[in-house]
């Protein structure tokens, strides 16, 4: 009982707000004492508690070791730059305003090109706080400006925002294949069908209320330009973002490069980019270079803490607990796919998807293992069932990316209520992945 004790106690810090990586070292470390003083009894002796206590993290300088070394995580510093350096050369910008015009003439055209955008922005970054910034400061005004519902375009923003946790390239798809020990080329061409169709199922829900209730998103009128000026305007816009992409995803799925080295032909194709757009200095390199710096030992020390954890965890007996309840609910593999599903999901409202996948997913795994699940198949659902997280209330991150570069006349509660059928959109498209593997080729 002291490991799921544990587990409580760190999810009420985190709660509070306490950084995470601190919270699951210091956790760790407090009850990994108590355990081994609990260990020692009926005669605990300062000496043998201990030894006891260094015994159990024996392992440590080994396994940071192994995560400082492991080339699949090499892969998340580069993706990072070369997403923060896209978004400092206004490559958001660039598409918004192109995509705006080919599709304004539409009722909701502009959320459907934000929809667009924010496709191309996840497959050729994956960072969501950049990618809900920009288009919340470009996107947001001008449908406000049209009449736009302030839910439909809060949520639609915030949705598309998330696409790069499931769209190749994603930072969740490489942590996942590093924790399932799973080739991370293979995940992204796995995520690809359900990315895009969730895509799909946002425009088509955004056409079917734009045409149930017109006022929530009226055509917009635009300019008087020539149709083959604004295509040629669009086209500068967008190909050579599809250029990176193609460089970087067909790379990896033609076997023609490991992640981690098409990750790097992304950075260094994003600064190309920049220099294409007269956009690239000294100080964009500066400023792109410190918060890779930052996100970067961010992610580290989150997982360094989440070691630590994961070693007390075990080493209490807490996941044979957990592996004897999952094992005996009802309905065999459904049963603990629809606990594990709903567990990720609860927990998407209050912690990271760092946490839960250095965490929660070790816990479920073994246990999938043993009841013949399709690791790849259990890999996805979790990506998509994480992606959920970043719209949650009320703690879902593009909800505050969101709400700092709001007008002040757009609420939290209609961030809040514009996430929701976005929600339940995601939602259905896990149940399809659950229900028909077969349609995304599991």
């Amino acid at each position: 009982m002291i490991g799921l004790i544990m587990f409580l106690a760190a999810l009420v810090l985190l709660v509070v707000g306490y950084p995470v990586a601190f919270t699951f070292g210091a956790v760790a470390m407090f009850f990994g004492a108590i355990a081994s003083f609990v260990q020692m009894l009926p005669d605990p002796t300062f000496s043998g508690v201990a030894e006891e206590f260094f015994l159990m993290f024996s392992m440590m300088p080994f396994r940071i070791y192994a995560i400082m070394t492991n080339t699949i995580l090499m892969a998340i510093p580069l993706f990072i730059l070369m997403g923060i350096v896209l978004q400092k050369s206004e490559l958001a910008e660039r598409l918004l305003e192109s995509m705006g015009i080919l599709f304004g003439k539409i009722r909701g055209g502009v959320a459907i090109s934000t929809v667009l955008v924010g496709t191309l922005l996840a497959a050729s970054t994956g960072v969501v706080g950049a990618s809900v910034v920009a288009m919340g400061v470009i996107s947001l005004p001008v449908m406000l400006k049209y009449g736009y519902s302030k839910k439909l375009a809060t949520g639609t923003i915030c949705a598309s925002g998330t696409l790069g946790q499931i769209i190749p390239p994603s930072i969740v798809l490489i942590i996942l294949g590093d924790v399932f020990q799973l080739p991370v080329g293979d995940l992204f061409q796995a995520a690809l069908a359900p990315g895009l169709v969730l895509v799909g199922c946002y425009i088509l829900y955004i056409l079917v209320i734009s045409f149930i209730k017109p006022e929530l998103a009226p055509a917009i009128e635009v300019g008087d330009e020539k149709k083959t000026i604004v295509i040629k305007k669009a086209l500068l816009a967008i190909i050579p973002t599809l250029s990176l992409i193609i460089m970087v995803l067909g790379s990896i799925f033609a076997g023609i490069a490991t992640p981690t080295e098409s990750a790097s032909v992304g950075a260094l194709g994003s600064l190309v980019l920049a220099a294409l757009y007269k956009k690239l200095n000294l100080k964009i390199v500066r400023e792109s270079a410190l918060e890779t710096v930052k996100i970067t030992a961010m992610v580290f020390a989150i997982l360094i803490g989440a070691t630590a954890f994961s070693m007390v965890f075990v080493y209490t007996g807490a996941d044979s607990l957990v592996e004897q309840f999952m094992l005996a609910l009802p309905g065999d593999k459904w049963g603990f796919l629809l606990l594990s599903m709903l567990s990720i999901m609860l927990l998407g409202f209050f912690i990271d998807f760092i946490e839960i996948s250095y965490i929660v997913v070790p816990i479920l795994l073994p246990i999938a293992d043993s009841i013949g699940i399709n690791p790849m198949w259990f890999a996805i659902l979790i990506a998509m069932n994480l992606q959920t997280s970043f719209l949650t209330p009320p703690f879902g991150f593009s909800l505050f990316y969101l709400k700092g570069v709001c007008p002040p006349e757009v609420s939290t509660v209609d961030i809040y209520k514009g996430v929701i059928p976005f929600i339940c959109i995601q939602m259905a498209v896990l149940a399809s992945i659950v229900i028909f593997p077969g349609l995304y080729g599991f």
